[in-house]
């Protein structure tokens, strides 16, 4: 016993037990040895004094502590085999350390031996509490090991075990406390490796309840060392760890995230207390725990958007503690601060916050090609916000300056070209200027000057942006844009590219009308180069068309002072300058009353025939030449119409033709040429038919004839263009949000439209009717504008949904003289899809159709047979007497047409499938006539159902049952 009593560990384990060697061969011998112990514990008798049994647990005792230390000597070996082995001999151990225990032991029993620990030497008999201590502890490291090597089955025993040393130890006295922190470590051990063995196993229920075990012993933890809280808190964030590793690989929705979050603030709470010391073990867990808790509340915001704010919130307290730290520039911890921009853009954060997260990466990170593109890229996912990229460039650029050695110097380029990009993204065109010229400013005030190759890229961005703002016809906004190329940080190529700017904004500003600006500017570039006197001379052509207009302003003008410009421009060929001059001169004749209009009339054919002549040239632009010359045509209108009625005579002949031709021929060009100048062209058109109503007025008898058919030709054409007109804005506005006042524009135009047919129509007809001196042809084609006219009034009355009026367009056409059977076709289609349409009048279409098809001569045996189908459904539907005998009627139509294309070697046979269906019908409605008692009905649709029968397959037998049939029902209805 005295042996036992003072049996303590080697000094040295290792060179304690050499001799013993680990193989798989070794781990069923140990299983069995621990088996026989706890038999052995659970059946030995009771130690009594002098009893030999004494000695035997001594022994046992022994064994267990020798084989304990040898476990302990060998537990980091990373081979699995002795891992597997290790645990074994930890199991073995412990059960023949309780076998060498008594089954209820005493106040004064005797402790098993310390395994890994020096025994006290101050006494030589231990309390109960003291004996529990000790045994629960190597249960649990026991159970622990044995789950880490994936034996479920035996650490639930040995652990099962440990539980009821855990009772036994909480139940147990300790009046004087003196093993109050050492039982506190027993428990709060047999918790943790309790639940680490459950987490393992895969039971989640057991490894949460003692994770509350643990979250409700906050008196066991307040007794413990801080290496006891750094163990506990490292298997808590372990647990945590896995669950999110698990829920990132696999779990989209976050759910477990979510359940990490627990294990990892509750490893956070216990390692909480201990002094926060940046560069200590407990610091370094501290930030591994944050960094952890961040990550999982970072990913389970989908489910709690509370948890947004949390991240944020402990990722602050980390990068707080990192920044204190000597090495708070390393990746690791830049990678917190990333993170730290990604919950702030997932929470929406306001300016200041990004700015602010984004100054902390850049102030902390070394330049490289790496950390420059994650800016960069960084920067790219900020969306429209371009304010934040732009004040964070600058601030980027800024530290490149500052930074060690230069190093940020280098990527100088890249950061100018990507805030000019950003730039060019604002909105706020002042803001964005005003951003580059301060990036400029401090290049320059660094006296840096940016090298050739990227100088010539940013040059390139700038031009073009200006281009695009230029094409836009935001001519202020491009001027600014090439005026920032000339800034001195550029100045490696000034001596190109300077001139090339000043020119392009001097360009912009003539665009505008800052014709004093555009000179200021063209008098920076070098007077030697060729592009700059040209321009020059463009600014003084629009100065000297500005001092034209100023001085018919003027109280003393004078004409003379015209026609000598008007001398002057056109020996120099300046068009825009002459033009100038001539609608000056214009203004001043229409100002001179009755007597000047005649001279008002041919400047307006001056001016008319120098806009065509522009609008010829290359490149000329058109956009504004239309306009142009539709207002001068329209003053020669108002000049023409003023004229014929205060003179009360005709106007002159010549100049009126001459107008009237020009117009419809321009409109006629503008039809191949012009795109999406549809309202231009119909207004050409409708400017020549007025010019030609007032030519018919008073030409003569010859030419008549010829009149009329322009004036209804450019009718017809001014009409068709507002219809396309119209179609085109229908389809571009398809796609519009504002769908209320879409339909309330679109439906004025198309009411425009409408009112535009009527008329025309309305011209046409007056002239086919009246004494009109039209030959054949010319009688044919106006016909034909008329059918067409039908075919946009029906269009225009689907869009206006206006059926009353399409009704009546529809009856128009029925009594035309000649009427296309494509016209009727035409309004078929738009009706039929025209979901809205009403019954009435799609009949009425079909009925107009079907009828054109007879009276002229022009069938289609297919298209007839579906149309007749078509009508004979919605006659049949209704179900009143009228309607039976008009369907009735149409039947027989078919069985006649069927009788004139029955065979199959006409190409205009009748479809099988329409005679089918012509057979079905009329059976099925006969009966149901017989069951009405009409008798005189279902006579004439049986009738028409034996005939048809003739020319389907099998036709005597479908005959023959069809008469019998007629038979029984008859009899039955006459009796």
């Amino acid at each position: 016993m005295a042996d036992r009593k003072k049996r303590r560990l080697s000094p040295d384990p290792r060179a304690a037990y050499t001799d013993i060697q680990y193989s798989q061969s070794l781990r069923p011998d140990l299983l069995r040895l621990a088996t026989l112990a706890e038999t052995l514990a659970k059946h030995r008798p009771r130690i009594k004094k002098d009893d030999p049994w004494i000695q035997r647990a001594d022994d046992l005792d022994h064994q267990g502590v020798t084989l304990w230390n040898a476990s302990v000597a060998q537990q980091n070996v990373p081979d699995e085999s002795y891992r597997s082995a290790c645990a074994a001999m930890r199991l073995a151990a412990f059960r023949l350390i309780e076998a060498g225990m008594e089954h209820k032991p005493g106040t004064q029993s005797k402790p098993p031996s310390r395994c890994s620990q020096p025994p006290s030497h101050s006494a030589h008999v231990h309390s109960f509490s003291s004996a529990l201590i000790h045994v629960l502890q190597l249960a649990s490291k026991a159970g622990a090991s044995l789950a880490d090597v994936g034996d479920a089955a035996l650490a639930a025993g040995v652990l099962g075990s440990a539980a009821k040393y855990a009772d036994l130890l909480k139940a147990a006295e300790d009046p004087q406390d003196e093993h109050g922190q050492a039982r506190a470590r027993a428990i709060l051990l047999y918790y943790s490796s309790r639940m680490e063995a459950a987490f393992r196993e895969g039971n989640d229920g057991v490894a949460d309840f003692m994770l509350e075990k643990i979250s409700e012993s906050d008196q066991y933890l307040s007794l413990l060392t801080p290496s006891d809280r750094r163990t506990l808190a490292g298997k808590l964030l372990g647990i945590g760890k896995t669950i999110l590793k698990s829920s990132t690989s696999g779990d989209p929705v976050g759910n477990g995230a979510a359940d990490s979050v627990k294990w990892i603030q509750r490893a956070f709470t216990i390692i909480e207390p201990l002094e926060d010391a940046a560069d200590t073990a407990d610091g370094q867990l501290r930030r591994s725990i944050l960094r952890t808790l961040a990550r999982a509340y970072f990913m389970s915001s989908g489910q709690d958007l509370e948890n947004l704010a949390r991240a944020e919130a402990s990722l602050q307290e980390l990068i707080d503690s990192v920044d204190c730290s000597m090495d708070r520039t390393s990746p690791e911890y830049q990678q917190l601060r990333w993170m730290r921009v990604a919950i702030l853009k997932r929470r929406k954060a306001p300016h200041t916050a990004l700015l602010e997260a984004f100054r902390s990466i850049i102030d902390h990170m070394q330049f490289s090609e790496n950390t420059i593109t994650d800016i960069l890229q960084g920067l790219r996912s900020l969306g429209h916000d371009h304010g934040l990229a732009t004040a964070i460039h600058l601030h980027c650029l800024q530290q490149a300056f500052e930074a060690q050695y230069s190093a940020g110097l280098v990527y100088l380029d890249r950061l100018l070209l990507s805030l000019i990009y950003h730039c060019s993204k604002d909105d706020d065109h002042a803001q964005a200027m005003q951003s580059l010229t301060a990036a400029f400013e401090l290049l320059d005030t660094k006296e840096y000057e940016l090298p050739k190759i990227p100088t010539t890229a940013c040059l390139t961005l700038l031009w073009q942006f200006g281009d695009r703002h230029y094409h836009a016809k935001r001519w202020s906004e491009a001027a600014d844009w090439f005026l920032l190329g000339t800034h001195r940080v550029f100045a490696s190529m000034s001596h190109i590219s300077n001139a090339k700017c000043h020119r392009k904004a001097a360009l912009c500003y003539v665009q505008c009308g800052e014709h004093a600006q555009a000179s200021a500017i063209i008098r920076r570039c070098p007077h030697t180069d060729a592009a700059t006197h040209y321009v020059a001379l463009l600014i003084a052509a629009h100065q000297a068309v500005a001092a034209v207009q100023e001085m018919v302003g003027a109280s003393n003008f004078n004409k003379k002072m015209l026609l000598l410009a008007t001398r002057l421009a056109n020996e120099s060929g300046m068009k825009n300058l002459l033009l100038s001059v001539l609608e000056a001169l214009l203004d001043a004749s229409i100002r001179g009353g009755v007597e000047a209009e005649a001279e008002a009339i041919t400047l307006v054919r001056c001016i008319i025939r120098l806009v065509l002549r522009m609008m010829s040239e290359p490149g000329a632009d058109l956009a504004v030449l239309i306009p142009v010359l539709l207002r001068h045509f329209s003053t020669a209108v108002s000049l023409v119409t003023a004229l014929e009625s205060k003179q009360g005579i005709a106007v002159g002949t010549k100049d009126v033709s001459w107008l009237w031709r020009t117009a419809y021929n321009a409109a006629v060009q503008g039809c191949s040429e012009w795109e999406n100048q549809e309202d231009s062209i119909s207004g050409l058109f409708d400017i020549a038919t007025q010019l030609l109503q007032i030519s018919l007025r008073g030409a003569p008898v010859d030419t008549e004839a010829e009149l009329q058919m322009f004036l209804i030709t450019a009718s017809f054409a001014a009409t068709a263009g507002r219809v396309f007109a119209s179609r085109r804005r229908e389809s571009n506005h398809a796609a519009e949000a504002e769908v209320v006042q879409k339909d309330t524009q679109q439906a004025g135009r198309w009411r425009l439209v409408a009112q535009e047919i009527s008329s025309c129509k309305e011209r046409m007809n007056k002239i086919i009717s009246g004494p009109s001196t039209l030959d054949g042809e010319d009688t044919q084609r106006a016909q034909s504008f008329l059918n067409v006219l039908c075919v946009f009034g029906v269009e225009a009355a689907c869009q206006l949904k206006t059926w009353n009026i399409a009704l009546n367009t529809i009856e128009d056409a029925t009594r035309m003289r000649k009427v296309d059977l494509g016209t009727f076709e035409a309004i078929t289609d738009i009706l039929w899809v025209e979901k809205s349409c009403p019954i009435d009048v799609l009949f009425a279409a079909l009925e107009a159709i079907l009828h054109a098809s007879l009276d002229h001569a022009a069938l289609s045996v297919e298209k007839f047979s579906r149309w007749l189908r078509a009508i004979c459904t919605i006659l049949l539907s209704r179900s009143s007497p009228a309607d039976r005998t008009k369907a009735i009627g149409y039947v027989e139509q078919a069985v006649g047409v069927l009788q004139d294309h029955s065979t199959g070697s006409d190409p205009q046979s009748y479809p099988m499938d329409e005679r089918q269906w012509l057979l079905a019908t009329a059976y099925n409605t006969g009966i149901e006539c017989l069951h009405a008692s009409l008798l005189d009905e279902a006579k004439r649709w049986f009738e028409a159902a034996t005939t048809i029968c003739r020319f389907v397959p099998d036709g005597d037998a479908r005959s023959d049952k069809i008469s019998k049939t007629y038979t029984q029902l008859l009899e039955r209805y006459s009796s």
